[in-house]
């Protein structure tokens, strides 16, 4: 179902029409030569009209058994809905014959991502997690500058997603109901943790500092990871709903200099204000204002270093790779092993916070 004929693109159906469907899953996959939406599920009428109108000729399915039972019209399955359905989600998807892209987290532990990954391996159909912060400005310019040894031997690595929202919005990601897979280690931790993984290889010790701040909270919403790789890197993971003054992006500091770069990747607000990639606007491109430091001795914020030039955001190049691993069989962008190995450091962290303990992978 997925060798495609010559012009013709892969039919996907996706699953959700939430922030992740609608904002990020929906509009990439619109854009991407190769692939096609076309159909969303959602039980909302609202948002059933919402995908109507941002997607012209979309069709729409209210539950995941109606896309199913047409499984041989598609050509793959996008996972966008709550956590705690990515699982089963993933396995009818795989198990009606399908490759299937699943949004971060896959699971809700690396056993079931591990299971997941057998699955599909074992019916010969990609599995792929989204993780589109790999192809944020930053992370891309870190990597450049990594790749070309600006920084030398890397010692630490600063990472943070820090927000204020001193009042709790709800829903189920701020639930705390375990079965949710709520709480912003398994949210914003997916992302950091994962960086910090495809930057410095795999971890060896985790330590993790874990608390609910905000009156009403019910679950993590400041939260703190330590990770020693193997090859000798510290990582210091920051996510937080509570910060009143955000720190750097990031600050990695090395033997022979340091890169420090303030303020978010442009493209989740292009995303949210309705642009798309290819109408016209230079994607993921950030003004000079914003481009991080490299330097030595100095603090940048007092003129320390030179402006680096921040590589423009590429959430595009995801699907693209999804389209090249479904028509040409390329690599899969993101593998569920690699997923896997992120949730085995998440699970640590919780059970570092819970304990007051070092775990040892």
């Amino acid at each position: 179902m997925t060798t495609g004929t010559s012009g013709t693109p892969l039919r996907v159906g996706l699953i959700g029409y939430g922030l992740a469907g609608s904002v990020f899953h929906a509009p990439l996959i619109a854009t991407t030569e190769g692939l096609a939406l076309d159909t969303v599920v959602t039980a909302n009428p609202e948002r059933q009209e919402q995908a109507r109108t941002e997607h012209p000729g979309v069709r729409i399915a209210a539950t995941p058994d109606e896309l199913f039972d047409r499984a041989g019209e598609l050509d793959l399955i996008v996972i966008a809905s709550p956590n705690k359905t990515h699982v089963p989600l993933a396995k009818a998807a795989l198990e009606a014959g399908l490759p299937v892209v699943v949004d971060k987290p896959v699971a809700g532990t690396a056993a079931e991502a591990r299971e997941l990954a057998d699955l599909a391996a074992g019916r010969g159909l990609l599995l792929s997690v989204f993780q589109n912060r790999r192809w944020d400005n930053d992370f891309l310019t870190l990597r450049k500058l990594l790749a070309e040894g600006e920084l030398g031997d890397v010692w630490r690595f600063e990472s943070r997603f820090e927000r204020w929202r001193p009042q709790p919005k709800g829903g189920w990601r701020e639930s705390g109901d375990p079965a949710e897979i709520g709480g912003l280690l398994y949210d914003l931790g997916s992302h950091v943790v994962d960086q910090a993984l495809a930057l410095f290889g795999p971890a060896t010790h985790v330590y993790a500092e874990a608390d609910v701040r905000r009156t009403g909270a019910e679950t993590d919403d400041d939260t703190f990871i330590a990770l020693t790789h193997a090859g000798g890197v510290r990582s210091h993971l920051y996510v937080s709903a509570t910060t009143a003054q955000l720190g750097p992006r990031f600050r990695v500091l090395g033997s022979r200099a340091g890169y420090v770069k303030y303020g978010l990747d442009p493209q989740e607000a292009a995303l949210r204000e309705g642009r798309r990639p290819g109408d016209g606007q230079d994607w993921g491109v950030e003004p000079e204002s914003l481009w991080g430091r490299v330097g030595s001795g100095e603090s940048p914020a007092t003129g320390g270093g030179r402006p680096e030039p921040t590589l423009p955001g590429d959430y595009p190049a995801y699907y693209a790779a999804i389209a090249r691993a479904l028509l040409e069989d390329g690599p899969n962008p993101v593998t569920a092993p690699e997923a896997a190995a992120a949730l085995d450091v998440l699970e640590a962290a919780r059970r570092s916070a819970r304990d007051g303990v070092t775990v040892t992978l």
